[in-house]
Order: C-alpha cells, then sequence, then structure tokens
C-alpha cells in the first residue's frame, strides 16, 4: 500500500518556507521565526519540530558553519577583528536584502480573506454540510470554521448554504504499520469538533482480505464500542494479485481505493471531514458515477436519485411511500462505472443513519453509533460485486419446491370454514395453489401460539386437509407477547417471563407495548435462552397444528405506543445529539424505547436487527421442529436476511403506482440477497380493480415469491371473484408461472450455492450497455428470460428494452434480433410478455394444481439458439424439501447442451428424484431451415413440425430424464 501525505501549504507558502530556511543558514538562528511570529516558537512534538504535510528539504550551509553559529565563533579559517567586521558588513548588507525579499515575499502571498474565499469557492453540488443536525445561520456556521454561501432552498432539499471549507482539518493519520493481514495507523483529532463526546483517538486496520475484496474499520482503542453481532469471514493474512490500491492522505486523513490497472478512483474519504463522537459518525466520498443502487428498504427507482437525496435506515412499521424509511435495514450500495465495471460498498453497522447522496457526484454516511466497519468489493462487474457481498452476509435459503408455487391469503377468512372455502373455490376454478395462509383470524384474542376454539374450531383438522390434497399451510406469528391476562392463563408469557426472554426496561422489568392482543412484551432474540423458549412455543403449537411455515409480521419491532405503555426515559439514548430522518422526528416513534435493553446491547444498537433475529430463531426453531428446510417470510430485514427467510414487501396499496414500484423493489432485494421476494398481488390497502389484479397477477407469476393477500374489509380480490375472461387471464398466468418451475427452482439453487441472483436487473447481465443501467420496469430471471410486463392502466402495448442479441418469444411465434433498442410490443389484457435469450436451455414442466402434482408430470427442453446454433442450460433437481440436500449430494444436476443441429443431456450427478419423469417434448427456435430427419438418441422420430415462418421445431418424444438423451436434426 502507497501513503501519500498530499502537500498542504500553497506554492507561496512552500516558497516563504523554503525562505525561511534559507537565510536561516546566513543569518542569526531565529530571526526570521521571530520576524514572522512575533518571537513564538516553532511548535515541537516529543523533541522535534512538526511539519504540516510533506517533508520539505532545502539545500543550506556546511554542518561546521551551522556549528560554529550555535557555539557564538567564527568559522575555522576566520579569525580576527577582519573576520569580526567583515561577519558585521555582511550581516547588514544581507539584513538589508533579506528584508527586500521578504517585504516582497509577503506581498506575493494571499490575504487571510482571499485564502478563505478561496477555501469556500466550492461548487454548489460539491458542497459537504456542516450543520448535519440543524441548519445554521451565519454566525453559528462560521463558529465552526465553516463557509456559509446561500444556494437553492437551504433545507436540505438542495446544496447547504453552511458547508465545509477545503481543507477543513479532522484527524490526522500517524504510526502507520503493515499487520499481517494489511495496514494499521493511528488517527489523532488535531482540531477540537463541535460535537459532545468526540473521540480524540481512533485506529484504523486495513486488510486486504481477497483480490477483490478490502476491509477497513474506524474503532476507539481505548473502549470497546458496540459492534454489529453478525458473523462475517475472518481473514489473517493479505491477499495477493489485488484488483485494488489503497492510498492514504495524513492530514486532513483520507483512504482513497482505486482500481488496478486503470487507477479509475472507486472510494476517496477525503473530499470531506471525518467525525468520530460518541453518538455521531460521519464519513463522506466522491462516487465514480451516478448510478447508484441499493440502501434499502425505500420505495425508490432502482437507481437512486443523486440530486441531494437522503435515504434513512432505521426499520419501521410503515406502509410504503416514497422518502420514508420503511420496514429494512440494508447498508450496502452498487455503483456501475464507465465501461460496464462496477463496485459495491457495505457498512457494517446497525445504528439508525442517513446516507445523502449529492449529484458531484458523492455519499455521505451519518450513523449514531457503533464503529465504522467498510467492506469494499472491486467485482469488475456487478454480478461479481452481489457475489461477494453475499460471500460477506452469506448466501440465500434453499426454499422448499411448494414454496415457489401460488399463496393465498387474506385478513378475513375469519373461520376454517371460510379458510376452506377459498382453497375449494381455487380448486374448482382449476387454478393452481400451493399454499393456504390466515392471517390474525385464527388466533384466539390475537395471541400468538393459540388458536380460536369456535370460529376455528376444527382448525387442526383443516390444515391434515390441505396436507391430504397436496397443500401447504402456514399462519401469521407476531413478536408481541400478550402480557395482560392473569397469571398461569397464557404460557408464552408466563414460561417467557420465568426465562427471562423479554426486552427490559430502565428499571430491568420487561418492557410493555401495545400490539393487537393489547399490552405485549417483546422477547428478545439476541438472548440464547429465547432462541430456546420459542423454539419450545413453535414446537407446542406444531404438535397441535402441523402448520409449514411462519410468516412472521409486526418485527421491526411495531408498538402502538411510543416507546411503551410508561413512556420512555429522558436520556441521550432517547434523544441523541443527532436524529436521523426517522418518519415521526423520534427514534421512539412507532416502535419500543431505544434505551431498553437486550442481552447483546440496548435496543438503540440493535433496533435494526430485530427482525434478523427473529427470522433465525424461527428458521431454526422450524428445522427442529419439522426436520426439513424451513420458510419464513418476513417483513423487517436486515443485510443478511436472505440466508435464513423471505420476504414481503409490506403494506402495498391497490394501485397502478405501486404495481409499477414492485419490480425495482423485487430487483431491489435480490441486489440484497433476499431472491425470495414478492409484493401483495392486487395490491392490499383498499379496493383493487379487475385490470389491476390481472396485470398484477401477470406480474406476479415472475415475482419470485407469489401471493395474493388482501386486506380486511376490501372486495374480494382471489382469481375467482372476478369475471371469466379476467379469470382466465389469471389462469393462464398460473399455469406459465407453473410451467417454469423447474428452471425456477434451478435459479434458486444457484442462488443458494454460487451467490447468483434470482430476479435481476438488466444492468446485470449486460453492463456494458448503458441503456440498462435505468431500465427497472422490466426484469430478468437469471440470464435467459426476460419479462415485459404492463404497468399502466387501459395499456394493450407495452414497450420493452431489447438489449443487443437475438430474443424469441416464449411462445414461439415471433423473433427480435435487436441492436439493442426499444421496442413496442402488443400486450392484450390476457398477455405478458416473455422472452428467451438466444443461447438459452429452458426445462419446463406440465402444470398441474399444485407442485405435489406437476412435480410427476412430464418435461419440455426449450432451446433457444444463437445464430451460430449454440445454446446451454441445466436442471436441478432434488426431494424438493430435504434439508441440505446438494450439500449431501442427495440430488441431480443435468448440464443442457444444443450445438450443431443437436441437444444432448449430461448427468453431472444422479440421485433418484427424477425416476419416473419422462422428457415428452423438445422444442428448439431458431433453426434456419426445415429438418428432413430427426433423431432421438439415434432413432428415428416420426412425430415433429417445423414452422418456416417462426423457424421453430417442435419434437414429441418419451425419453427418461434420469438418463442421458441426443435429440438431432439434419
Amino acid at each position: 500500500m502507497q501513503i501519500l501525505i498530499k502537500d498542504v501549504l500553497s506554492q507561496s507558502a512552500f516558497c516563504l518556507f523554503c525562505f525561511i530556511r534559507f537565510t536561516s543558514f546566513i543569518f542569526p538562528h531565529g530571526f526570521v521565526a521571530s520576524a514572522l511570529s512575533g518571537g513564538a516558537q516553532p511548535h515541537r512534538s516529543g523533541g522535534r519540530a512538526v511539519r504540516s504535510g510533506a517533508e520539505l528539504r532545502c539545500p543550506g550551509g556546511s554542518r561546521r558553519r551551522r556549528r560554529a553559529q550555535r557555539e557564538g565563533r567564527a568559522e575555522p579559517g576566520r579569525s580576527g577583528a577582519g573576520a569580526g567586521a567583515m561577519a558585521v558588513a555582511m550581516a547588514m548588507a544581507m539584513a538589508a536584502l533579506r528584508a527586500v525579499l521578504l517585504a516582497l515575499l509577503l506581498r506575493s502571498l494571499p490575504s487571510a480573506g482571499s485564502s478563505a474565499d478561496s477555501a469556500c469557492a466550492v461548487p454548489p453540488d460539491d458542497r459537504f454540510d456542516c450543520g448535519p443536525e440543524r441548519l445554521l445561520a451565519r454566525a453559528g456556521c462560521e463558529a465552526r470554521g465553516c463557509c456559509y454561501v446561500p444556494a437553492g432552498p437551504g433545507d436540505g432539499g438542495g446544496p447547504p448554504w453552511c458547508f465545509f471549507p477545503r481543507g477543513y482539518r479532522s484527524y490526522r493519520a500517524d504510526n502507520v504499520t503493515a499487520t499481517a493481514g494489511g495496514y494499521a495507523a493511528r488517527l489523532r483529532r488535531v482540531v477540537p469538533s463541535f460535537l459532545p463526546a468526540d473521540v480524540g483517538t481512533l485506529r484504523l486496520d486495513v486488510a486486504l482480505e481477497t483480490e477483490s475484496r478490502l476491509r477497513f474499520t474506524l474503532r476507539d482503542p481505548a473502549r470497546q464500542r458496540y459492534e454489529v453481532p453478525v458473523a462475517t469471514p475472518r481473514v489473517s493474512i493479505r491477499a495477493a494479485d489485488l484488483l485494488y490500491g489503497v492510498r492514504l492522505r495524513q492530514d486532513p486523513f483520507g483512504i482513497v481505493v482505486f482500481r488496478q490497472p486503470g487507477g479509475q478512483v472507486l472510494l476517496n474519504t477525503s473530499v470531506a471531514p471525518l467525525f468520530f463522537a460518541d453518538q455521531f459518525l460521519q464519513i463522506s466520498t466522491s462516487l465514480p458515477s451516478r448510478f447508484i443502487s441499493g440502501l434499502g428498504e425505500r420505495l425508490t427507482p432502482l437507481i437512486l436519485d443523486t440530486a441531494w437525496t437522503k435515504v434513512t435506515l432505521w426499520n419501521r412499521d410503515m406502509a410504503p411511500v416514497p422518502q420514508v424509511n420503511l420496514y429494512g435495514s440494508h447498508p450496502f450500495y452498487l455503483v456501475l462505472e464507465d465501461g460496464g465495471s462496477a463496485h459495491g460498498v457495505f457498512l457494517l453497522n446497525s445504528n439508525a443513519m442517513d446516507v445523502l447522496l449529492q449529484p458531484s457526484p458523492a455519499l455521505t454516511w451519518r450513523t449514531t453509533g457503533g464503529i465504522l466497519d467498510f467492506y469494499v468489493f472491486l467485482g469488475p462487474d456487478p454480478q461479481s460485486v452481489v457475489r461477494q457481498y453475499l460471500d460477506v452476509v452469506g448466501f440465500p435459503f434453499m426454499p422448499p419446491y411448494w414454496a415457489l408455487g401460488f399463496h393465498l391469503c387474506r385478513w378475513g377468512y375469519s373461520s376454517t370454514a371460510a379458510t376452506r372455502q377459498a382453497a375449494a373455490n381455487m380448486s374448482a376454478g382449476r387454478f393452481p395453489l400451493d399454499v393456504q395462509w390466515n392471517d390474525l383470524d385464527y388466533m384466539d384474542a390475537k395471541r400468538d401460539f393459540t388458536y380460536n376454539k369456535e370460529t376455528f374450531r376444527d382448525y387442526p383438522d383443516m390444515v391434515h386437509d390441505f396436507h391430504q390434497r397436496g397443500l401447504h399451510y402456514v399462519m401469521i406469528v407476531d413478536p408481541g407477547i400478550s402480557s395482560s391476562g392473569p397469571p398461569g392463563t397464557y404460557r408464552p408469557y408466563d414460561d417467557g417471563l420465568k426465562r427471562g426472554v423479554f426486552i427490559r426496561n430502565a428499571t430491568g422489568q420487561p418492557l410493555i407495548g401495545k400490539v393487537w392482543p393489547g399490552p405485549t412484551a417483546f422477547p428478545d432474540f439476541t438472548n440464547p435462552e429465547t432462541h430456546e423458549w420459542w423454539h419450545d412455543m413453535v414446537r407446542d403449537f406444531h404438535e397441535q397444528v402441523p402448520f409449514d411455515g411462519m410468516w412472521i409480521d409486526m418485527n421491526e419491532p411495531s408498538n402502538f405506543v411510543e416507546g411503551s405503555q410508561d413512556g420512555c426515559p429522558d436520556n441521550s439514548l432517547e434523544k441523541p445529539p443527532y436524529v436521523p430522518g426517522v418518519f415521526g422526528g423520534r427514534l421512539q416513534a412507532g416502535t419500543i424505547c431505544a434505551s431498553s435493553q437486550q442481552h447483546l446491547s440496548s435496543h438503540y444498537n440493535l433496533h435494526s436487527l430485530y427482525g434478523l433475529t427473529e427470522a433465525i430463531a424461527s428458521h431454526n426453531a422450524l428445522l427442529r421442529v419439522r426436520g426439513t428446510r424451513p420458510f419464513v417470510i418476513s417483513r423487517s430485514t436486515f443485510a443478511g436476511h436472505g440466508r435464513y427467510a423471505g420476504h414481503w414487501t409490506g403494506d402495498v396499496e391497490s394501485s397502478w403506482e405501486q404495481l409499477a414500484r414492485s419490480v425495482p423493489e423485487v430487483l431491489l432485494f435480490n441486489l440484497l440477497g433476499v431472491p425470495l421476494v414478492g409484493a401483495d398481488i392486487c395490491g392490499f390497502v383498499g379496493d383493487t380493480s379487475e385490470e389491476l389484479c390481472v396485470r398484477w397477477t401477470q406480474l406476479g407469476a415472475f415475482y419470485p415469491f407469489m401471493r395474493n393477500h388482501n386486506d380486511h374489509g376490501n372486495r374480494p380480490q382471489e382469481p375467482y371473484a372476478f369475471s371469466l375472461a379476467a379469470q382466465d387471464a389469471m389462469r393462464r398466468a398460473l399455469r406459465l408461472r407453473y410451467s417454469l418451475l423447474p428452471h425456477l427452482y434451478t435459479l434458486f439453487h444457484r442462488a443458494h450455492v454460487d451467490g447468483d441472483t434470482v430476479a435481476r436487473p438488466l444492468f446485470l447481465e449486460f453492463p456494458k450497455d448503458p441503456n440498462t443501467w435505468s431500465v427497472d420496469r422490466q426484469l430478468l430471471w437469471g440470464a435467459g428470460l426476460l419479462i415485459t410486463p404492463v404497468l399502466e392502466q387501459g395499456q394493450t402495448k407495452v414497450s420493452g428494452y431489447f438489449p443487443a442479441g437475438t430474443w424469441y418469444s416464449f411462445t414461439g411465434d415471433s423473433t427480435i434480433h435487436s441492436r439493442g433498442q426499444w421496442i413496442l410490443l402488443a400486450a392484450p389484457l390476457d398477455t405478458i410478455n416473455v422472452h428467451i435469450r438466444a443461447g438459452h436451455i429452458l426445462p419446463l414442466q406440465e402444470p398441474g394444481l399444485n407442485t405435489a402434482e406437476s412435480r410427476k408430470k412430464g418435461m419440455t427442453v426449450v432451446v433457444a439458439l444463437t445464430p451460430d446454433g449454440f445454446a446451454r442450460g441445466e436442471l436441478y433437481w432434488d426431494d424438493g424439501e430435504s434439508w441440505q440436500s446438494f450439500e449431501k449430494g442427495d440430488c441431480t444436476e443435468i448440464l443442457f447442451l444444443a450445438a450443431r443441429g443437436a441437444v444432448l443431456s449430461q448427468i453431472l450427478r444422479a440421485g433418484g428424484h427424477l425416476d419416473g419423469i419422462l422428457l415428452e417434448a423438445v422444442t428448439v427456435l431458431g433453426v434456419p431451415s426445415a429438418p428432413q430427419r430427426v433423431l432421438a438418441n439415434g432413432v428415428p422420430v416420426e412425430d415433429f413440425s417445423y414452422r418456416s415462418d417462426t423457424q421453430v421445431l417442435r419434437v414429441s418424444v418419451l425419453l427418461p430424464m434420469w438418463e442421458q438423451f441426443v435429440v438431432s436434426w439434419s
């Protein structure tokens, strides 16, 4: 690593410095310094003069002459009165000369006013706010040593009026040393900041962890501070052959990370001062591009707006609307660079924070606690950035096969009779359905781990009946545990109280808030004993009702009173010196007191981890209780959530706007390592319309997680509740999804073992095409399937971007040869446009009414040839639910290849789960001329067809999928 200490002297100051050094060798020592400083001596530290910037060395007299001057005697070889007279004359002449030169030089130096003006001459887009905690008037701004220049609105919606001048000093880096893993340095604050509880000395650790991953941390060496209790890789030796270089700036401190080779600067924290106080940490960086994505969860386009945008991360029960903090916190961003390269940055910090984007472009992190723990991912392409991020936070869990089917729920299935009827109506209407859900309706007085013995008296029998029909069952579980019943009447609270599993208030008693059942206590999922208690509650309820998965809601955690029923203490955790832009203006708004205590730390530090820790507890409990792959869907999330659970995007409104916004939301969570994600189809809040519900079902068929969920009191929105034409359109969308489930399951396998995305933005696959960077109204499944939904009311055509290449319509009736262009597509109400990218092979299966049925049906292979006749694909298959099937080798993996007029399968790993399943058809897209002969494993096939207008070859076969095959045409 190179250590660069930037000169902090201007050119004129440099000249003055050298002039002083030069004249000090000729004239009596200290004369010039006294003339300039009024006799003050240079500041010394440890016996050595401290210099700012690079050390400068100028030529001077010999050691012998300087020693003679110090001793007050003549230089050897000069003696007597002649020497003394000559010395006096020389001194007088040189003094006069020096006075003239010094006057001229001082006149050439900029005045204090002009220097300040120069330091404040910062273009508006490059300004960094000097008043983060409040708007400052001129006097308060200048008291901080900052510049005050009005420009724009000045209220956070534009450039700040009060901003840091160039070179604003904060910390200085000293004692840079090599370590086994990289480098370390001490940072010392050289100028007091305007913040309370400033940390004067920091330790910087730079770890060169892999060739494409850098980690650096800033800690207080004198005091252990809170750090996020999430396991990350531990690397003890430095990597070689790095894709990056690192430079440190000494004073003011900054770290620069750049690409090797090429030198593209990716991160440069010297653009603004570093702050590190007890409850306020701030660091800024330049960005190489304005195309930045990430920083979830927020209702926003996939590419964030860098025009003075503030992103607040602090998990909040908040129906999705723009410009507010929502259910999850993911302090990770990905930047697309010129030429198609990409990098990412992850701040491992769970405290309340703001991330500010500005047009220069630049980004500022402001967090209210913890440490600064950064990972930088070098890519060099965006897919690699996502994988490198997941190497740190964890690859996604492998869902059970049935979880990829259609899920149906509503708040308002008020009895087992109503719930049974919904499932029966789906079956009668020939709509595929895999999972029936219940909201709060099943509970006794809305209490967890209970059921209503009147309206749900046959609840266990209902779930058994669903299982007999091949369905699965999931119910809602909230974290708030009712605390209002008499002792001995509600085991979850009684047992939890004895075992000390609840979050405590300032007096050490369980903090009591209010959620659906009334007064509630909140389990502390950072406590290992809570995990055991939670497992016991899940086990006991599962013995009564054999549910298959858990829907964990309200886990930000949500609270209907602010803080607690007794309020919150008046302390710095409840009222920190800086409050990020949280909805409600206070950290306790809509949740529990920040100062409440958990096993690992205060809720102030752990709040945004609540949903993640509950997801981990639920995942582990289900695994122990059921012995198969857990299925957990959570509203609240944090970095690493995808290892344990999926996510739905919360209480979305039944509107066209929310339909359109769901696409970037699904894409974003795939970038964040949570591929099992979807929005409530047809919307949750408010009445839907028939057209909206049809279009939402079509798009929802391509959400990785597909669920129709409705609020109580709204018009019904199950597929069977609409006109026959609408039902037909929805049925077609559902059958299309079910036919693609083998491909979707394979994509989830790749996500699980390789860190791939399932639903992905176009830029992830085509980063060198800048036209794809802002596309967030289309999505890809994997690399080979492009979905272009209708997202606006009344439209029967839709415009989609097609990157350069050949794209075949999924139905095989048209082909697009694109140069990288927007194309207008027909989109009648019963149609969603789906295109297969040339070069890919997709395994399909005849759809059934549920996955238990469809998994037994015949398969088809669709081959989309490139112009030179090549294609590739794969299939992953196992029993669909066993834990760690791949890790144990209990699975089948098949590679499909097409070239030179043939398609073949190669069994890479053979399990027994495909036994009995036949390949019934091969469809080849892009066959340039009519084949005269088709062979299947060398045997002529009579049943094939070819259309010259679409260049589609269809071959009917009956070949065992568990054996290798070759189908050729000539």
